[in-house]
């Protein structure tokens, strides 16, 4: 599975982007009936809800129940049981009986075949976090979950963990809570039950064993719900904002436009029947979550975005984070290694090939786009050029199969982010590379295909022969790239490709943002007068330049609002999603003097490097851009 990262620091929230099944085991119940597990959302107290789990009896003397460390597609340590408080186990007699807390996530509980069920309280990840980065040992937070009064983010490896040995046991699951809550899942619904006085809904749900568990997330509360079919998909879009600035009826046409496009661009790749979209709109206080975008699952993706985006900058962010999502139905879905099909969620290995997990899923999450219209080709080059500077601020002398392999490790756990950066310009390359050797007639679209009746969701391969395997599916010269490039540490030379194509890296007058340029802030902060100012980089903004603003300006207001570095996040992504004709008012201090701006937002441009077509392009160089952008 994957993570896209939407992290924010001081600045902006900036669109970043990261698979699975269990090994059999022997089965240590004396019956073959499901777990039963409840989670009860009508007793929740101090935040915390209320867990319970009747195994069955057991047949062996000693048993350890554990939450996840690390969960499908995060790539990082998540330690679901820090939230687990007062964890106890029952006998038959309704006795407490002696538990022994191993590590972090891990309970060990002695004379199993006397044990009847465990409790515990699960507290929500999403009003703790602390904002900082990948490798943090907190949830990311669309892996994460949320208790609130009216929403519950129930991603389940949050609150249901598994008794060692029975991860491959069906599970069945009771949530109760308040009748007039919505309600959205894509578990098998079993049955529900209404209590005596009306006022709470008991819902059952069936799991055929602890990975589907992990794999459909729930959410409960005062929800919007559109459900629409794109072709032969059902599509469920589930939304939550707390002060209804967004609603699922106005994101309907964007997503369905969206994926209908991924649909036409996928062609014969089989997909899920139905795919569940779970859009939470944080409010941006404290307490809200901070970890913006993403985390896939096989037919659902759970989403977090900030709630104070416009329309238009959210519809932007969701075609480019669930675009993402939907294209792991290709892989890891379809495609994936014996890490991510027997993945254990206390003690994980990882495959080499996470620029085939995250950075071929991000290439199409890229190129479809302009392949179905839905951008420009200028518009797609520029995001390429994105993808090429931003990776070049990580080391882009590292093996991607080394840092796949080693990802929660130093020094390769800070290269992650680079899975969504150089992993989809590996996809691009091979692409190229394909398209140039077959007359423009195969690229890594028919690859993944080809590699996806090979295997299958239910087949996985080995990890050490994909490259092997790939070579000869294709041709040395994607071997040799792979060798080089991929696992070996040699940079990449984009213009050697470029130029197959007819473009080429130059320096130009290239079109940028209103606060961030060539992936650096042109504002900064000084925590000791709780300011936001420019930096030396805003006379390289026309915008900027254009309406007098100078290096050490405070900015005081926007739209009216005061800017202070508590809301600084919230505030400066409305500057990031401007869009040209907008009228915008802006006040700026300099040398305790007020200076007004108010204006209609114009295009934005600096000097930089851009993607552009050569002058000499030849007609076959032509032709081959036009095989690569449009299929």
């Amino acid at each position: 599975m994957n993570t896209r990262f939407f992290s924010t620091l001081l600045i902006i929230s900036m669109l970043l982007a990261s698979c699975g099944s269990t090994k059999n085991s022997s089965n240590d119940l004396a019956t073959a009936l499901p777990i039963e597990t409840s989670i009860d959302l009508t007793k929740v107290t101090n935040d915390k809800a209320p867990v319970t789990i009747n195994p069955g009896r057991f047949a062996i003397e000693t048993v350890t129940y554990r939450l996840p460390r690390v969960v499908q597609g995060t790539y990082s340590v998540s330690d679901f049981g820090k939230y687990v408080d007062d964890f106890k186990a029952y006998d038959y007699n309704g006795n407490e009986m002696p538990v022994n807390k191993v590590d972090t996530n891990s309970w060990t509980i002695a004379n199993a075949k006397q044990l009847d069920k465990v409790t515990y309280l699960v507290n929500d990840t999403f009003d703790i976090e602390e904002q900082g980065g990948i490798g943090e040992e907190q949830p990311f937070s669309p892996s994460g979950t949320n208790i609130e009064p009216t929403n519950y983010v129930l991603n389940l490896h949050g609150f249901i963990g598994y008794f060692d040995s029975l991860k491959n046991n069906q599970y069945k699951l009771d949530v109760t809570a308040d009748a007039d809550f919505v309600r959205t899942s894509a578990l098998q619904n079993v049955s529900s039950k209404i209590s005596d006085d009306g006022k709470t809904i008991t819902t059952s749900y069936f799991a055929p064993r602890y990975f589907d568990i992990t794999d459909n997330p729930m959410m409960y509360g005062d929800l919007d719900v559109e459900e629409f079919q794109v072709g032969d998909i059902k599509i469920v879009l589930s939304v939550y904002s707390p002060n209804k600035l967004h609603s699922a009826q106005s994101l309907k046409e964007t997503v369905f436009k969206m994926m209908q496009a991924q649909k036409a661009y996928l062609g014969d790749i089989n997909s899920t029947p139905r795919y569940d979209i779970y859009l939470y709109l944080s409010e941006g206080k404290e307490d809200s979550p901070k970890g913006f975008g993403a985390l896939e699952h096989h037919t659902s993706t759970v989403v977090v975005l900030p709630e104070a985006m416009d329309k238009i900058a959210l519809e932007e962010s969701m075609i480019d984070v669930v675009s993402h999502e939907f294209f792991h139905i290709v892989t890891p879905l379809s495609v994936h290694s014996e890490d991510v099909h027997y993945f254990d969620y206390n003690n994980p290995t990882f495959s080499k090939h996470l620029w085939m997990y995250e950075g071929v899923t991000e290439y199409f999450a890229t190129l479809f786009q302009v392949d179905q219209d839905l951008v420009i080709e200028q518009d797609f080059y520029n995001k390429i050029m994105d993808k090429i500077q931003g990776s070049k601020r990580m080391n882009d002398a590292m093996s991607f199969t080394i840092m796949s392999e080693n990802v929660l490790k130093e020094p390769y756990k800070d290269e992650y982010l680079n899975v969504y950066q150089k992993g989809a310009l590996i996809g691009m390359c091979i692409d190229i590379l394909m398209r140039e050797e077959s007359n423009g007639n195969r690229g890594i679209l028919s690859l993944m295909k080809e590699l996806s009746n090979r295997y299958g969701k239910n087949k996985p391969f080995e990890d050490d022969k994909l490259i092997e395997e790939i070579t000869a599916m294709t041709y040395p010269s994607v071997g040799e790239f792979l060798n080089t490039h991929v696992v070996g540490d040699i940079p990449i030379d984009y213009n050697e490709f470029f130029n197959k194509v007819g473009l080429e890296i130059g320096e130009g007058k290239v079109e940028t943002n209103y606060i961030l340029m060539n992936g650096m802030p042109i504002v900064s902060g000084d925590p000791q007068k709780g300011t936001i100012f420019f930096t030396d980089l805003v006379l390289q903004n026309s915008f900027w330049v254009e309406n007098g603003a100078q290096p050490n300006d405070v900015i005081k207001t926007i739209d009216g609002e005061a800017l202070t570095l508590q809301n600084a996040n919230q505030l400066l992504q409305k500057i990031f999603s401007w869009k040209p004709g907008q009228e915008v008012e802006v006040t700026l201090e300099r040398n305790t003097e007020e200076v007004a701006i108010k204006t209609a937002v114009t295009p934005t441009y600096t000097k930089g490097e851009g993607i552009m077509e050569k002058a000499d392009a030849t007609n076959a160089q032509k032709a081959l851009r036009q095989a690569w952008l449009k299929g």
